[in-house]
C-alpha cells in the first residue's frame, strides 16, 4: 500500500490497507462489471443499526479532494470527511461456510455491530 497522494488538512498521513484477499475480490468484480479502469471508492455513510455504515463502489475518477491510494493496481478513493473515520482501516474479504464478505477492521469504531458493516 502506498501513502495518499492528496494530503487534505484533516489527516497528514492517511492510511487504508486491503487485504490480498480483498483486492483479488475487487479486482474479480471490476472484470465482471467491466469497470477495470475505474478506482474502488470507498465512504462511510449515516445509518446502519450502529449509526454509520461502510460503503464501497466503483468511480472513473477521484474528486480533487480525495485522498487516492495505489495497492496491486487498484486505486482506491476515500473522501476527508470519510477519511476521518477510516485511516487505518483493513479491509479484508472472507468467503468461507460460514460466511462470505467484506470485512472491516477499524481501529476508530468504538463499537460495531453483528452484521460488520455498521459502526459507531
Amino acid at each position: 500500500m502506498t501513502e495518499s497522494k492528496h494530503k487534505p488538512e484533516e489527516i497528514k498521513d492517511f492510511k487504508l490497507t486491503l487485504t490480498e484477499s480483498a483486492v483479488q475480490k475487487v479486482k474479480e468484480m471490476q472484470a465482471r462489471d467491466g469497470k477495470e479502469d475505474a478506482g474502488l471508492r470507498v465512504d462511510v455513510v449515516t445509518g446502519g443499526c450502529a449509526g454509520m455504515s461502510y460503503e464501497m463502489r466503483f468511480q472513473k475518477n477521484p474528486y480533487d479532494n480525495d485522498h487516492i491510494l495505489k495497492q496491486e493496481g487498484l486505486q482506491i478513493f476515500v473522501n476527508p470527511q470519510s477519511a476521518v473515520f477510516l485511516n487505518g482501516i483493513s479491509i479484508d474479504y472472507k468467503d468461507t461456510l460460514k460466511e462470505s464478505g467484506f470485512q472491516y477492521h477499524n481501529p476508530n469504531a468504538e463499537s460495531s455491530c453483528g452484521c460488520g458493516i455498521s459502526f459507531s
